[in-house]
C-alpha cells in the first residue's frame, strides 16, 4: 500500500500509562519500529513531547478512551498534526491485542492515511461546550428534584398538581412554603394563590386537605433549599454563557422556529462557529447521528437505524424540532406533519430535527438568517394537485363540491390606451391570423417513483396528463 507518511506515532492511552510507537519508512526499507511507554502526569507528557520532536515525527494517532486522551492532546497540541481514532474503526484482531500490537497497528494505519479522525473542536468551543453539558446535568437534576417533591405532596394526600399546572410556581411555592411552616388550614393556604388562580381558591381549598406530619414537613424542606440551590448554580452558569458567546450568532439561529437562547448555545457549543471543519450538511447530520444508517447485504437493505452521534447536539435537536411542529404557519410544522402521516411521530421528530441542523449548518456557514416558506408549502408545489385531491376526499364523503377560481382582472380601455396604442380592427385580426396554432400538451409524468414497466416488459400506463379541475364561474357550493 502507498505510505502517505514516513514517521508517525501511534499512542496506546490508559489511565496510567502510554504505549507509543514511532515507525520510520525508508524507500525500499522495512518500516523501523521504536517503542517506549510514558506515565500520564504532565512531566511525563512533557518528556513524551520532546522525544517524539527527537524522533522527527510529524503525525501522531491516538484512540479517544474515555477521558484519558484529553491531557495527551492538550500536551501534543500545536507541535504535531493530531488525529483522534475511533477505537471501534480501529479496533485490533481478537488474540492479537497487546498494547505494544495496539500503537504499531494506530501507526501503520496512520501511514497509510487509514483513520479518519474525529472532530475535536479549539479551546474557547471545548471551553462553552463543558457549560452547556453541565447546564444539561443541572437541570436534569433541578427536575428531579421536583419529582421527588410531589411524591412528598402525594403521600401526604396534599392533592396540589390537580388544580395547579406547575406545583413549584409561584402559588405552588408559597403554599409549600405555608406547610414547612407549620400551617394546616386549607383555607389560610388556599389564601396564598397568586394570578387566575385566587378563582380557584375552593378547589384549592379542597386539594389542600391531608395528613401532614413534620417527616413530611423536614423533606420538604430539605428539597426546597436543593431546588433553590440548583437554581441558583444555573442562574450562576446562564450569566457566564451570556459572556462567552457570540450573540449574533445567537441572534441569527433564534430566528429558526423553534430554537431559543439555549438551543443556540447547544449548537454553537457542538457545532463550533467555523462550519469548515465539515465538507457539507451530510457530513454534519451523520457526525451528529440525525441521518439514517446504512446496512446492506446481498442487495437488500436491512436496517436504516440511525448510528450514535453527539447525544448533546442530538438531544437539543430534537427538543427544539418538538416545538417546531407545534408552530402555526410554519414550514418546519408542515414538514413534521407530513413526515408524521407516513412514517409516525418519532420518526418524524428527527427526521425535523434533520433539517434544523441541516438550517444551522447553512446559518453559520453562509451568515445568513432563517427565511420562512409558510406552512402551505407543499400545498403551493402543486396547487391544482392539492384542490383535486381535497375535493375527491370531500365527495367521498358524500359532499357535493363546485370550485370555481378567481378570474384575473381585465384591464381597462384607458390602461391599454396609456399602455400602447391602440391598433385599428383589420390589423388585430391579421395579427391573430399569423399567430402559431397552439402547441399539443405534452404528456408530462407525475412525480413519484420511477416507471420501471419497460424493465418488466408490460405495457406503461403511467404516462398521463395531470388531473386539473374544470373552473366554473359559480361561487363555490357545499352541499351535504
Amino acid at each position: 500500500m502507498q505510505i502517505l507518511v514516513s514517521r508517525v506515532c501511534g499512542i496506546d492511552v490508559h489511565k496510567d500509562m502510554l504505549a507509543v510507537c514511532v515507525l520510520i519508512y525508508r524507500t525500499g526499507e522495512k518500516p523501523e519500529a521504536r517503542y517506549k511507554e510514558f506515565a500520564t502526569h504532565q512531566k511525563a507528557l512533557s518528556a513524551l513531547q520532546h522525544w517524539l520532536s527527537a524522533q522527527k515525527v510529524t503525525h501522531v494517532a491516538m484512540e479517544s478512551t474515555g477521558v484519558y486522551w484529553k491531557p495527551v492532546w492538550y500536551a501534543l497540541e500545536g507541535h504535531f498534526q493530531l488525529l483522534l481514532a475511533n477505537p471501534f474503526q480501529v479496533k485490533a484482531l481478537p488474540g492479537k491485542k497487546t498494547d505494544k500490537r495496539d500503537s504499531y497497528w494506530l501507526a501503520e494505519l496512520l501511514a497509510h492515511g487509514l483513520i479518519a479522525g474525529s472532530f475535536v473542536p479549539p479551546e474557547k468551543t471545548r471551553a462553552l461546550r463543558d457549560l452547556t453539558r453541565y447546564r444539561v446535568k443541572l437541570s436534569e437534576e433541578m427536575n428531579r428534584i421536583q419529582n421527588r417533591i410531589h411524591k412528598v405532596l402525594e403521600d401526604a394526600s396534599i392533592k396540589l398538581d390537580t388544580v395547579v399546572s406547575h406545583i413549584l410556581g409561584g402559588t405552588g411555592r408559597s403554599i409549600i412554603e405555608g406547610i414547612i411552616e407549620g400551617k394546616e388550614s386549607p383555607h389560610q393556604l388556599a389564601e396564598r394563590a397568586q394570578g387566575s388562580l385566587r378563582g380557584k381558591r375552593a378547589q384549592l381549598e379542597l386539594a389542600l386537605y391531608g395528613r401532614v406530619s413534620d417527616h413530611h414537613r423536614f423533606l420538604l424542606k430539605e428539597l426546597l433549599e436543593d431546588l433553590q440551590f440548583v437554581e441558583a448554580k444555573i442562574l450562576r452558569l446562564d450569566k457566564t454563557l451570556s459572556s462567552s458567546v457570540d450573540w449574533e450568532l445567537v441572534t441569527r439561529l433564534c430566528t429558526i422556529p423553534g430554537v431559543d437562547v439555549i438551543t443556540a448555545w447547544t449548537l454553537l457549543a457542538e457545532l463550533g462557529s467555523d462550519m469548515r471543519v465539515f465538507a457539507n450538511s451530510k457530513k454534519v447530520a451523520s457526525w451528529a447521528g440525525l441521518c439514517p444508517g446504512n446496512k446492506e447485504s446481498g442487495g437488500k437493505r436491512l436496517s436504516g437505524r440511525t448510528r450514535k452521534g453527539n447525544r448533546w447536539l442530538r438531544r437539543g435537536l430534537c427538543q427544539a424540532a418538538w416545538g417546531a411542529s407545534r408552530k402555526k404557519d410554519c414550514f418546519l410544522s408542515a414538514f413534521f406533519q407530513r413526515h408524521k402521516a407516513q412514517q409516525g411521530a418519532q420518526k418524524a421528530i428527527i427526521a425535523t430535527a434533520h433539517r434544523l441542523l441541516v438550517i444551522a449548518y447553512c446559518i453559520l456557514r453562509d451568515g445568513t438568517t432563517y427565511q420562512e416558506r409558510g406552512g402551505d408549502f407543499y400545498d403551493q408545489l402543486n396547487a391544482a394537485r392539492t384542490r383535486q385531491r381535497l375535493v375527491e376526499r370531500l365527495r367521498r364523503l358524500g359532499v357535493q363540491v363546485t370550485i370555481s377560481l378567481p378570474v384575473p382582472p381585465v384591464p381597462s380601455a384607458s390602461t391599454s390606451i396609456a399602455l400602447a396604442p391602440a391598433l385599428p380592427a383589420q390589423a388585430l385580426a391579421q395579427s391573430a391570423d399569423n399567430l402559431p396554432p397552439p402547441s399539443p400538451p405534452v404528456n408530462k409524468r407525475r412525480p413519484g417513483r420511477p416507471c420501471k414497466c419497460a424493465e418488466r416488459h408490460i405495457p406503461c400506463t403511467h404516462h398521463r396528463l395531470p388531473l386539473a379541475p374544470t373552473p366554473l364561474a359559480t361561487p363555490p357550493v357545499a352541499t351535504p
